[in-house]
């Protein structure tokens, strides 16, 4: 007897504490969850976000500056804000002015995207200061880290990380980084400690070119980052650029999502990413991935994050540098995985666990990305705005189109002239490249140049098909022939198609109104509206 109703007061206690942590998870789902996210950006990544939300019932709150007054992300949103003048500076990069808008407007949480004050580490603590208004994304002390390159470095030496031969530290004279050039051999390359994107970067091939190189990459690092800390570490000569894409909760776990090819670079800017990459093997994937989730818990690192790697062409891997957000080149993980990067950063910043263990993430199939910018190939990719006369966008199986435009817009010259970004998903390279190529031939965008001809030539070449492709591809491709880059159709060119086109339309016509008037009732259907737009998208 006594037995039993030790049994049954055993199993009470159990259902107890399951019912507790039932209540528990409810109460993270629906009480912790946000109401209301601030997305503090602009273009295709906030138009991203805004999705997300809505999927997840959150209300969305756009900003927008002078010039973006009809931008799409404001149009889709649920609230939209004034936040300034068009210069950056006093609008999307204005943290004062963000976090009293999204006070104003109630909202519990803020997204930065990519670009502005993603990886702005006193954006991250003002946030935190407000203890009311939650920054999606790592804590500013990881930015910290993660941030100024050399400390980084440090870091990472302490954590057993493999990174680059050089210094840890800023140089502190000429003659040091003499010194340590001739100790690790040139070819070396000169860093901004607080930069990136090309900024500050110097390839120094012999001792006489450093102190010139030197002097040039501190003035500007000073000019672009308020910092004109450089360092120095030995140059790998077209490497390739390969990311690991990391996620991490708040309760310690921290997984990795496979690998992002990157190579193809036009002044160190990314212009063509793809995952998996032709070159990595299951085995070094895990390697790679196993140091790239050390490198986020030596930073402990929360949120989404990247951990890029330099690959010699032994397949030796050396860490580079962490960002610390969100990757434009995130869509092409979303697919070869099937996750939401964006839904799992709104979840990990709400207090939620990740739903899956490092064994649950499987890859299947193959991604590429183009990053279509409003730029002009004619005259070295200088920044081409203006007014978007006419769009055509591609669709069918294996596309994907992340789009911060419409037709009528007016692209403004004031920021980043990304457009959208072209996706392509098959189930292996081959079936990629074909998908993506019949994409970009849909893709029309009249009014203003692109770079969309860059891309057809890209994956028309031999090399890149074999994925021979390293960080000096795309100089040596636009070398070997500079002018065989495919122009888009300009404004005038839809002119001439619309003219041929009536021209073609009027013959029809004519020929049809010289016949004998019995015209048949599949004789009108043959001179439909839908008729002629096929006519018209034939003869484009």
């Amino acid at each position: 007897m006594h037995l039993a109703i030790g049994t049954w007061q055993l199993a009470k206690t159990r259902l107890n504490a399951e019912c507790q942590l039932l209540i528990a998870n409810c109460q993270v789902l629906f009480q912790i969850m946000f109401k209301k996210i601030l997305v503090a950006n602009r273009g295709e990544i906030a138009v991203r976000i805004i999705r997300a939300c809505r999927e997840l019932g959150i209300a969305s709150v756009a900003i927008y500056s002078d010039v973006d007054r009809a931008a799409l992300h404001v149009l889709m949103a649920d609230e939209a804000f004034p936040i300034g003048v068009a210069a950056a500076a006093e609008s999307y990069l204005n943290i004062d002015k963000i976090l009293e808008v999204a006070r104003h407007c109630g909202a519990d949480a803020i997204h930065p995207g990519y670009g502005f004050l993603s990886e702005n580490a006193k954006f991250a603590r003002a946030c935190a200061d407000t203890r009311a208004i939650k920054f999606i994304g790592p804590s500013a002390a990881a930015m910290e880290i993660m941030g100024s390159k050399t400390r980084a470095r440090q870091e990472m030496e302490k954590a057993g990380i493999p990174f680059v031969p050089g210094t840890s530290r800023g140089l502190e004279s000429l003659q040091q980084a003499k010194e340590v050039a001739a100790k690790i051999g040139y070819p070396v390359m000169l860093k901004a400690a607080a930069g990136g994107g090309g900024k500050g970067m110097r390839l120094v091939r012999e001792e006489k070119e450093l102190q010139s190189a030197l002097e040039a990459a501190q003035s500007e690092a000073l000019r672009a980052f308020g910092d004109g800390e450089v360092y120095l570490e030995k140059a790998i000569l077209n490497p390739r650029h390969i990311e690991m894409q990391v996620l991490a909760d708040e309760h310690g776990n921290v997984v990795y999502l496979g690998e992002r090819e990157c190579s193809i670079q036009r002044r160190h800017q990314k212009v063509l990413e793809e995952a998996p990459s032709p070159v990595v093997d299951p085995d070094t994937r895990r390697r790679m991935g196993e140091v790239a989730v050390r490198v986020a818990r030596a930073a402990s690192y929360c949120n989404a994050g990247t951990v890029e790697f330099l690959v010699d062409h032994e397949k030796n891997f050396y860490f580079l540098e962490m960002n610390t957000r969100l990757q434009v080149e995130h869509p092409v993980t979303e697919l070869i995985t099937g996750l939401d990067l964006v839904d799992l950063q709104i979840r990990i910043a709400a207090g939620e666990k990740l739903p899956f263990r490092q064994e649950d993430v499987l890859i299947r199939g193959h991604a590429i990305e183009c990053r279509i910018y409003a730029e002009d190939p004619d005259n070295n990719y200088f920044p081409s705005p203006g007014k978007i006369t006419m769009l055509q966008t591609p669709a069918g199986p294996g596309v994907r189109l992340d789009s911060g435009v419409y037709e009528g817009w007016t692209v403004p010259i004031d920021y980043d002239p990304l457009l959208a970004k072209l996706i392509g998903y098959g189930e292996d390279r081959s079936q990629t490249i074909s998908r993506l190529r019949r994409a970009l031939e849909e893709l029309f965008v009249a009014g203003i140049k692109t770079n969309v001809g860059l891309f057809r030539r890209i994956l028309g070449d031999e090399d890149f098909q074999a994925g021979k492709i390293d960080t000096g591809y795309l100089e040596r491709l636009l070398a070997s022939r500079p002018d065989a880059v495919e122009p888009d159709r300009t404004q005038e060119d839809t002119a001439n198609i619309a003219a041929i086109a009536a021209a073609a339309f009027a013959v029809l016509d004519s020929k049809s109104k010289a016949g004998d008037g019995t015209r048949t009732a599949h004789a009108e259907a043959g001179s439909s509206n839908w008729t002629k737009a096929a006519r018209v998208d034939g003869l484009m």
